[in-house]
């Protein structure tokens, strides 16, 4: 369940003060309006100018912060990083994913920060901070580039749907003016030069 006090939007359409979200959801933060996330075991505040896709056990973070608490070792997936609570106890920790660079905080309990196996091999210089453990009260930062490769084309507040998605969306759209014109409006009979 997602609450908000407005500003919020799921899947490119206002959200009310408490709406129903199922993973594959995408949620957006405006500027200045916030949203909080309840989960079974876990609840997840999204700050103010965020973007991010729920998933069946984690959150994927395109752009923004958010603050985590779970006794279900909820996770927060940014590009290749994954941060994962070291223990199924109640653990909370921030994530910010800010301008390439991502933070991740402890603030009860260690979490792990792990790179996934299938990104490209990280060099010598990058393999030390590509998987690590955040310590309670601790904090660190990661760059996505050096660990995880170019990012992918940034999506912002001002832009509820991240490229892929909207190229998506505009092959369906093409695909329904195509039926349209092709397929004769729905059982009118077609124009013709030799019937107006």
């Amino acid at each position: 369940m997602l609450h908000t006090q407005g500003g919020v939007w799921i899947n490119g359409y206002e959200a009310r003060d408490s709406s129903a979200v199922f993973p594959g959801d995408l949620l957006e933060t405006k500027p200045g309006s916030s949203a909080s996330l309840s989960l079974d075991g876990s609840t997840v505040l999204i700050q103010p100018e965020s973007v991010a896709k729920l998933q069946a056990d984690l959150l994927e973070l395109d752009h923004g912060s958010v603050a985590v608490g779970t006794s279900k070792s909820f996770k927060v997936r940014v590009n290749c990083l994954t941060v994962v609570p070291v223990l199924s106890t109640w653990t909370q920790y921030e994530v910010n994913n800010l301008n390439g660079s991502v933070q991740v905080a402890a603030r009860k309990g260690d979490v792990n920060v792990q790179r996934s196996a299938d990104h490209k091999k990280p060099s010598p210089e990058t393999e030390a901070s590509s998987g690590s453990t955040v310590r309670e009260t601790e904090q660190k930062s990661f760059d996505l580039t050096g660990i995880c490769g170019a990012p992918p084309n940034p999506t912002g507040a001002g832009s509820s749907l991240n490229p892929k998605w909207i190229a998506a969306g505009a092959a369906g759209a093409g695909g329904i003016l195509l039926c349209v014109l092709l397929c004769g409006g729905g059982g009118k009979k077609p124009i013709s030069s030799v019937q107006p």
